[in-house]
């Protein structure tokens, strides 16, 4: 038996061989539908990658206290959510007092009314993003770390310094390197400010964009260069393994603090990183959906295509198999040789788009700023799945090529 299938996968790659062309159009869909696969899930695993470095980045064990119930909605806030109260530095300083489960905050305020630019000379950064806070910020924020300087004192921020933190990506376009830009004034809308420090990039990115634009000053020190900004925000971090509890109990406390009454929803939201992970997943979820469709439908395409090239292959061949039977093969071994030319068809295929999708996610990386992962076990799936579309399609071929009648069959013409 084992020489029979050997002749049969050989008498398969002939076949491959002499119909090259037909060979390659029939099994396109196949290519399609296994690179898909791969495409898919290299990308997923890199976007896995990214999201729990973007986790490690904001901090662990924290969670992120907002007047708005996303970052959009800061643009486009909804009806409701212009009639709560802003957060105050007053509500922030008393989470911290009463919520035992709360190890640090740092408290933030921003100014969302106008587009925030720094300047050096004839170098320019336009659209920063601007906020005043508390020497906490560092302790908090994983992406806080520090490239080349400091971060600036409590002594600092209660003497309202005029001076700032920026992000490398403002360092590297104001100045030749980032450790030049400490010790550097810049212009920062109109008020001259002395550059301390320069975050490091982080590896993830700095939310979900590819530059670190940030400009971090004192609290005091923004509340005197915009003293009409009001809006606040909180990123709490709870004492290790008690992030839930921290949230419970800041829910609670920023309830009693705004006076919510017992039977209305929060004004204000708390985000922790599982919950983004988790909309993230959300909206990944739709994205697989629709590539798991995409990739059906080549499949189920080259499928057809497989079984109607082996019908006419058949038909093509019937004197052939006439003659196979006239000499003794039984109807199992032409059922096994159109079976093993079907799956060899299929499983050829896949091979090629996986090489093609292999290469593309390979690739991807050093042309953009996504990472991608080559998935071991979405290859070996993607290579079953092909040999197995040939083996499910080619069966009907199969079949009425073993049923064949040898007499009518060496008849033939």
């Amino acid at each position: 038996m084992k020489h029979d299938y050997r002749e049969n996968l050989g008498l398969a790659f002939d076949t491959l061989r002499t119909h090259k062309l037909r060979s390659f159009l029939t099994v396109v869909g196949v290519m399609i539908g296994v690179g898909v696969i791969i495409l898919v899930v290299g990308l997923l695993d890199g976007f896995k990658d990214t999201i729990n470095q973007e986790i490690l980045a904001w901090g662990a064990d924290t969670a992120y206290v907002d007047r708005f119930d996303s970052d959009v909605n800061h643009d486009h806030p909804s009806k409701d959510e212009r009639a709560r109260k802003p957060l105050t530095l007053e509500d922030g300083e008393a989470l911290l007092a009463r919520c035992p489960a709360i190890e640090r905050i740092a408290i933030s305020v921003f100014e969302y009314e106008d587009i925030h630019n720094v300047r050096r000379d004839k170098n320019q950064v336009q659209g920063v993003e601007m906020r005043g806070t508390f020497p906490a910020f560092v302790q908090v924020y994983g992406n806080a770390a520090m490239k080349s300087g400091r971060f600036f004192t409590d002594t600092e921020n209660d003497h309202r310094e005029d001076v700032a933190v920026v992000g490398e990506d403002v360092a590297k376009a104001l100045f030749p390197t980032p450790a030049g830009a400490v010790g550097q004034d810049v212009n920062l809308d109109g008020s001259t400010m002395r550059i301390i420090g320069v975050f490091e990039k982080p590896k993830g990115g700095f939310g979900m964009g590819d530059t670190d634009r940030r400009v971090v000053l004192p609290y005091y020190t923004f509340r005197k260069i915009y003293p009409a900004a009001y809006e606040h925000g909180y990123r709490i971090q709870g004492y290790p393994g008690q992030l839930d509890r921290a949230v419970d109990e800041a829910r609670e406390a920023l309830r009693r603090l705004r006076n919510v009454p017992y039977n209305k929803p929060d004004s204000f939201s708390i985000t922790t990183q599982k919950e983004q992970v988790e909309e993230f997943n959300q909206i990944i979820g739709g994205v697989v959906l629709a590539m798991i469709v995409i990739s059906s439908i080549g499949l189920l395409i080259g499928g057809v295509g497989v079984m109607n090239i082996m019908l006419v292959s058949v038909t093509e061949r019937t004197r052939e198999i006439g003659v196979r039977k006239a000499i003794g093969a039984r109807r199992s071994d032409i059922t096994w040789q159109f079976l093993f030319e079907a799956m060899t068809l299929t499983g050829t295929g896949g091979v090629i788009g996986i090489i093609l999708a292999v290469s593309i996610v390979l690739l991807i990386p050093m042309i953009s700023s996504l990472q991608t992962t080559v998935s071991p076990g979405a290859i070996l799936a993607g290579e079953v799945v092909s040999i197995g579309i040939g083996l499910i399609f080619g069966v009907w071929p199969a079949v009425k090529a073993a049923r064949l009648d040898p007499v009518e069959a060496l008849r033939y013409e």
